[in-house]
């Protein structure tokens, strides 16, 4: 199975609702956390005083045929296609260990919970 990873970089606050969105959109897990930006705002000099450097990084490991469909959640949830909102990337995943499949259906074969 090949895998990804989103991630996406917001304002502080704005994860928990995006995460959401992703999990309602397909995605098995979310992880969430804290960052620091630095860069935009000292290119900006003035204007950059008003951008918070605070930020919530959110990463999504998902199978590459759910990923696209969870991408665009996000971006529509962070609205990332607005200026200064925020972005998001996808990676390609090597290898994974750890990624709990969805359970599988009562009486399907069983299938290993780890890949």
């Amino acid at each position: 199975m090949e895998y990804h990873c989103i991630t996406c970089i917001v304002e502080r606050g704005k994860a928990e609702g995006i995460a959401d969105e992703a999990l309602r959109a397909g995605a098995h897990g979310v992880t969430i956390y804290q960052a620091r930006g630095k860069g935009v705002r000292e290119r900006l000099k003035f204007v950059g005083r008003f951008i918070d450097p605070e930020k919530e990084v959110i990463l999504i490991v998902t199978r590459k045929h759910e990923t696209q469909t969870i991408f665009d959640t996000v971006v529509k949830a962070a609205r990332l296609h607005e200026p200064g909102k925020g972005l998001a990337y996808v990676q390609a995943v090597e290898q994974v260990v750890g990624f709990l499949e969805p359970a599988t259906p009562a009486g399907a074969a069983d299938s290993p919970a780890l890949s």
